[in-house]
């Protein structure tokens, strides 16, 4: 299948000849990413420039004398997810309460400095968060607006107690810098960098404190019609539990089971894919060959007849049983 790249690509890809810096071409392939049209065309190019990117952020790294572990985290698990806020707002706090990860908690602001990867179970998979330095102008690292465009989705942390509404225009005014864009879908304008939309949840944590409960209100009315809100106290583990499920819809995945013929499907490892996953994507992340072997299967769940023949294109459904037929 041919790529059909635009001509927006190419004026991006001579942006990135003409770059001088490793952070500059870094940039620049975003850009061609970005830009770039998702079919199977274009897989291969789309790994290629994954992978001078990942090869250049090292290279950066080194010349920067930043660890690579903070700049370019591998994703693990069903998704990766980013946590981002201003200083003080409880970041780490919230890291360290819901994941197996153990970053440096105290009272005072930019204690994190460098980026720290944490597990999060939900029910039977795995969601990887990474705590992040904050958006703060005076610490901003050159790599963060990278880990921010690879990660899956944002959460967005904010402090009840103080002034939520107004550092949620300090991160948004942040974001726009970096040219990532929360909340209702934007336009590109004439704008020469690409808009990167993100999935993001809003986290008002501190809700143990006074004036936590009437600032949340206020935060709920400002962004009720294009993102959720989710009060918390990472310190006394309120709402944690739903905050859990509120980031595992956010990202909008399903999780599909095996099974074999005559035998009983596996609960505890299930293939977590996109919402509007096709039974070939699901046989494909089996394995490579199963997509291009698949004749039918017998699918189990939302609310379907048991053991239902289904052709390659059917559309998943969380929960759903397949059996694969070669």
């Amino acid at each position: 299948m041919p790529a059909n790249l635009p001509p927006q690509y190419f004026e991006a890809e001579k942006r990135f000849r003409l770059a001088k810096s490793p952070e500059e071409k870094i940039a620049g392939l975003e850009e061609m990413l970005a830009i770039m049209p998702k079919h199977k065309g274009t897989d291969h190019l789309r790994a290629e420039l994954r992978a001078r990117i990942a090869k250049l952020t090292q290279l950066a790294a080194k010349k920067s004398g930043v660890r690579r572990a903070s700049m370019l985290i591998e994703k693990e698990g069903a998704a990766q997810v980013a946590v981002i806020g201003l200083p003080n707002t409880g970041k780490s706090q919230l890291v360290a309460s819901i994941t197996n990860a153990s970053p440096t908690v105290a009272e005072y602001p930019f204690t994190t400095h460098s980026a720290m990867p944490g597990m999060m179970e939900f029910e039977n998979i795995q969601i990887q968060l990474i705590d992040t330095p904050p958006l703060a102008p005076q610490s901003i690292e050159w790599w963060l607006r990278h880990m921010l465009i690879r990660a899956d989705a944002l959460l967005v942390v904010v402090d009840l107690n103080d002034a939520p509404l107004a550092q949620m225009e300090d991160i948004t005014a942040q974001l726009d810098k970096m040219r990532i864009s929360i909340g209702e879908k934007q336009s590109e304008g004439n704008l020469d960098i690409p808009l990167y939309q993100k999935k993001a949840l809003i986290i008002g944590n501190k809700l143990d404190l006074d004036n936590a409960r009437r600032n949340y209100i206020a935060l709920q009315n400002r962004y009720e019609n294009s993102l959720t809100v989710i009060a918390i106290s990472a310190k006394e583990g309120t709402s944690l539990e739903e905050l859990k499920r509120a980031i595992y819809q956010m990202l909008d995945i399903i999780r599909v089971y095996t099974k074999a013929p005559g035998e009983k499907p596996d609960f505890t490892d299930p293939i977590v894919l996109e919402r509007g996953s096709t039974l070939e994507d699901a046989a494909a992340d089996v394995h490579k060959d199963f997509a291009r072997k698949l004749k039918y299967a017998r699918i189990w769940g939302s609310g379907k007849h048991d053991g239902l023949m289904v052709k390659r294109d059917h559309i998943l459904q969380d929960g759903d049983i397949i059996e694969l037929h070669l």
